[in-house]
């Protein structure tokens, strides 16, 4: 597995990476210390991602419509 910092990722790096994660558990082929490990891994991956929709989720609810029904804008979050 990448030792690339999960903070640094995008949400679809995460995701691969957290689909991998998986494959590799379901196999059931990986040692015990390597198999707890990337559960660690994928732990803090689901959780990077889940992050990462909830600011998306943030942000969609936060455009403003024009008076003809368009997006007139967004609101920026703030830490962004």
């Amino acid at each position: 597995m990448p030792d690339r910092p999960v903070a640094e990722m995008t949400f679809e790096e995460a995701m691969a990476e957290l689909e991998a994660v998986v494959t590799r558990l379901e196999q059931g082929e990986v040692p015990l210390g390597e198999s707890i490990d990337l559960y660690e891994r994928g732990a803090t991956l689901r959780a990077h991602c889940e992050d990462r929709l909830r600011k998306a989720e943030e942000r969609v609810e936060l455009i403003r419509l024009g008076e003809s029904g368009a997006p007139a804008g967004t609101v920026p979050l703030a830490n962004e």
